[in-house]
């Protein structure tokens, strides 16, 4: 069977790529195998063998499935070892990876066409991420899908001012740039950055640096199609009746007839006012339908056909009159000129108690973000292929149905939410304080009240105002705004469009999306409905990604020049400091007993660094310096000569065992606890007397000997002479330290037995 597998290699970046396919998943349309390192993804394709019925869109999956077993892991759930749904991570490799294959397909088909990917091995240095990129593409290329491909996807790090392309992990750790492109042999179609505030300059060189370099995976894809070809698809053999034959040129007749009222008409309706709403816009494609509708009607047109030619041509008509009109006259259906962003608005303390808050809009497009601040240990724990960590800084993003004006069932955030949500994440990122200097875990939540061209964007806007107004010390505010694209069909004529809406995202078009503060970039994320985009799309974007975020920043200045001072004070306060390591199980204690008294008794919460860092988290005052004296307490030193308020805990005949510290006690002994001799301790003391010591000293056994003598708060103690020695003979309050006379028997010195 081995005999039937084809191979094909090539040197890239320093390393061979190679492709594998004819052995393995052969009831799969494609499959192939990539290695790069020792990386190894699965990537194979299955296109349905009918058209799915009731959809207008092209039912394209693409499933990135890590196993752990790639990285030589067992989950460390020790209930579950079975992987369960994709984590945040896989889903947006999946949907990075169909942003770049989606825009070669026609999107007339309604086959459901699969693409899914299987890390089968991960070697910790090469990114499973372009691996399955550059699998994905080579398993298509050989499908017989209809897909206008090969594409090929490449990292690009910076390290030291110098590109670095194909980083490895250790690599990347000391990138200040994290950029991937995926693109054709000239054009590139899909972006996804993130970055410490890089210049445009830099971004701009980096991706056409980038593009550069994918061609040897390209051509290596395009050797394996040229010796396999594609695989041959079985089409279906349709036997057209003369009735059925006629009702199709009807059918055609119909739509052209649609089609030739809507050119004379469409303009008229759509640019004779200026719609600045999205609910404006849609009473004007209303009014199209509607007359479109009255005017089939009047062809005495029946009324099954003539929703039939409204569904088909309406709304491609709307897209290439807005499109004309953009690249013929530069004019924007609410009036807007290319470069101009929407009504901008920015507002913060829209809530009593949260820890903090933030609103923006930009148009209809309507963001609230809110801040919830927690200690240290209720950060993010992570696990998978490239091993474990943990997120301290979280942005979750949410889409309500109302925020389109629509009623729908809720389920849960999406692919869509969940990469939003990671978009802001990323741009905000670069900008969060230290853990030294603000050790809090940080959740962000965007609530999307009102969507209508990037909510994404505006939840990064949000954010950073809602970060602000917690308190929290961002390094500098981040703002984002969504560029788009107009063009015809061969992209000779095209124009860049800042902030798009609803209308202006159609084919031909373009979301690119850039974030940063006003020195640099911190994220972006392009995809586009085009074969690709120039390096002289990418630049432009580029520039009005910069003038509108400049725009949008000073907005944002003006709701809050700076972060608070002060945190709410519904927030939690950390405190920290060091201890010595070696001490740390002093306050953890047996099986934790002692931490859990000091978090139960002070309402805390406590977080300890293998280094000694204490975090102390509380949301009173009281219970933090109780806290943070009880550890202290625990791990300090005592000194000789320091006086405590001690508790009685244990007695024997020798003397009284005192607590000083928590935890922590030393022995008076019976000559000790008093200027006269004691008879012995229990007739002078009862377990849970508060009194006060003197630490006589620490002797060689690291022992503290304590001492109540010379002390005035003791004195009331002593003022009826209690428990003192009357008899004549030697008691056991009498010894060689508090009686001149020598013992009656044999008496050792050593000092008092523990």
């Amino acid at each position: 069977m081995k005999n039937s597998e084809k191979v094909f290699s090539c040197e890239w970046l320093g390393r061979e790529l190679t492709i594998k396919t004819g052995l393995l998943a052969m009831q799969a349309n494609a499959a192939v195998t990539v290695q790069y390192g020792d990386t190894v993804v699965l990537a194979t394709v299955v296109e349905s063998k009918e058209d799915r019925e009731g959809i207008d869109y092209f039912p394209l999956m693409v499933d990135f499935e890590e196993r752990l077993y790639a990285a030589g892991i067992i989950k460390g759930s020790r209930w579950i070892k079975r992987e369960g749904r994709p984590t945040d991570e896989a889903i947006l490799s999946g949907r990075m990876i169909d942003r770049s294959i989606r825009p070669l397909f026609s999107g007339d088909s309604r086959k459901d066409v699969q693409v899914i990917l299987t890390i089968l091995s991960a070697d910790q240095e090469n990114d499973h991420d372009i691996v399955a990129m550059v699998a994905a593409s080579a398993a298509l290329a050989i499908s017989g899908v209809n897909w206008d491909g090969p594409i090929n996807g490449i990292r690009v790090g910076r390290v030291e001012g110098k590109f670095v392309f194909n980083p490895t992990y250790e690599q990347r750790k000391n990138s200040d740039l994290d950029l991937i492109v995926a693109g054709t042999k000239h054009k590139a179609i899909m972006i996804e950055a993130s970055g410490s505030e890089v210049k445009e300059a830099d971004m701009y060189e980096a991706i056409v640096a980038g593009q550069k370099e994918l061609q040897p995976g390209i051509n290596l894809i395009e050797e394996m199609r040229a010796e396999i070809g594609p695989k041959e698809t079985i089409k279906e053999e349709k036997i057209i009746s003369s009735d059925e034959q006629a009702a199709l040129a009807e059918k055609d007749q119909l739509l052209e007839t649609a089609k030739a009222w809507l050119k004379e008409n469409v303009n008229k309706i759509l640019f004779d006012n200026s719609y600045y709403t999205k609910g404006e816009r849609k009473l004007a494609i209303i009014a199209i339908k509607n007359s479109l509708d009255k005017y089939l009607f009047e062809q005495n047109i029946g009324k099954d056909s003539r929703k039939l030619a409204i569904s088909k041509t309406v709304e491609p008509a709307v897209d290439a009159e807005v499109t004309k009109e953009i690249l013929e006259n530069k004019r924007r259906v609410d009036g807007r000129k290319l470069n101009e962003i929407r009504p901008l608005f920015a507002d913060v303390e829209m809530l009593p108690r949260n820890h903090g808050a933030g609103l923006f809009s930009r148009g209809e497009t309507q963001v609230l973000s809110i801040i919830t601040l927690g200690a240290p240990g209720l950060a993010q724990i992570l696990e998978g292929i490239e091993g474990t960590g943990e997120k301290r800084f979280m942005h979750h993003y949410n889409f309500a149905p109302f925020s389109v004006g629509e009623a729908r069932f809720m389920r849960g955030p999406g692919r869509r939410d969940i990469g939003h949500g990671a978009l802001a994440e990323k741009a905000l990122e670069p900008m969060i304080p230290d853990k030294e200097e603000f050790p809090y875990t940080i959740r962000v939540v965007s609530e999307t009240l009102g969507s209508n061209g990037s909510s994404s964007m505006g939840s990064a806007c949000a954010s950073t105002l809602a970060l602000m107004d917690a308190g929290v010390p961002i390094k500098k505010p981040v703002a984002g705004v969504a560029i788009g694209l107009a063009s015809n069909e061969d992209m000779s004529q095209w124009q860049v469009l800042t902030d798009i809406q609803d209308l202006e995202d159609g084919k031909g078009g373009m979301d690119f999306k850039v974030t940063g503060t006003k020195e640099g970039i911190t994220a972006i994320q392009m995809d586009t409905k085009t074969n690709g985009i120039t390096s002289e799309i990418i630049n432009q974007a580029l520039k009005q990604g910069y003038d509108g975020r400049l725009e949008i920043l000073d907005v944002i200045a003006k709701a809050i020049p700076a972060p608070r001072a002060e945190l709410s004070k519904y927030a939690p306060r950390v405190q920290t400091f060091k201890i010595d390591p070696e001490k740390i199980r002093d306050v953890i204690g047996q099986g934790g007993k002692v931490i859990n008294k000091i978090i139960e008794e002070c309402e805390v919460e406590i977080d300890i660094e293998d280094d000694g860092s204490v975090f102390v988290t509380s949301v009173t005052p009281e219970g933090m310096d109780k806290a943070v004296k009880w550890i202290k307490d625990l791990t300090r030193e005592i000194v000789a000569g320091e006086i405590f308020s001690g508790t009685v805990v244990r007695m024997l005949d020798i003397g009284a065992f005192i607590e000083v510290l928590p935890g922590r006690d030393g022995m008076a002994h019976v000559s000790e606890l008093a200027p006269y001799r004691v008879s012995k301790p229990a007739d002078f003391l009862e377990i849970g007397d508060k009194v006060m010591v003197r630490v006589k000293e620490i002797d060689d056994q690291n022992r503290v000997n304590l001492t109540m003598k010379g002390l005035k708060e003791n004195e009331a103690l002593w003022a009826n002479e209690k428990g003192k020695d009357t008899g004549g003979g030697f008691g056991a309050g009498r010894s060689r330290f508090n009686d001149s006379r020598p013992p009656r028997r044999p008496f050792n010195n050593s000092g008092p037995r523990r």
